[in-house]
């Protein structure tokens, strides 16, 4: 889709563990607090990589997050190896110093969306060159060839319609990932 529709994607991050502020003692805690420290690994990238860097951990994580099932267990550095990153980047994983960077990139996204939502957030300049945001899409498998077109074309126009709010209905199946790219 981004060749077929001359897109530049920023990867920013989103933190749930920010976000949500969950009770440390709550069943989702361990999960925030893990993938809030691999987006300072991400940011860390950035600094030295810039948003191809991201994307290209950013990518290789989501392989082992969603299809390895490895999410507690993945090794920081054999992400980092894997993608030709440097692995010292890994020393960001326990580096709190990276936190205000998350905060203030997810700020931004948040003031466009709002605050009752979670991730994804997709942002662009309209045609009036006015920055528009909204949550979503939250699909559970990708669409192939002319449906991911139809998708981000439909999307991009209920987003520059002013008064546009959301859609939403009940989800009916899991995410389907797919083969591992």
């Amino acid at each position: 889709m981004q060749p077929e529709r001359d897109l530049y994607v920023t990867w920013e991050p989103i933190s749930l563990l920010l976000k949500n502020d969950p009770d440390p003692d709550g069943d989702s805690y361990e999960r925030y607090f893990r993938t809030h420290r691999l987006l300072r690994v991400l940011e860390s990238v950035r600094t030295t990589d810039g948003n191809d860097g991201v994307f290209k951990l950013y990518w290789e994580l989501g392989r082992r997050i969603h299809h390895d099932k490895a999410l507690m267990e993945l090794s920081v550095r054999d992400a980092l190896e894997s993608t030709g990153l440097d692995v010292n980047h890994a020393e960001a994983f326990g580096d709190e110093k990276w936190d205000n960077e998350i905060r203030t990139r997810m700020d931004v996204g948040l003031e466009l969306a709002g605050n009752d939502i979670g991730t994804p957030i997709i942002a662009f300049d309209d045609a009036h060159g006015d920055r528009v945001g909204i949550f979503g899409p939250v699909i559970t498998r990708v669409p192939e060839g002319d449906l991911s077109l139809q998708l981000w074309d439909g999307l991009v126009s209920v987003m520059t319609v002013p008064g546009f709010w959301e859609l939403k209905r009940t989800r009916t199946e899991r995410p389907q990932f797919g083969e591992r790219p």
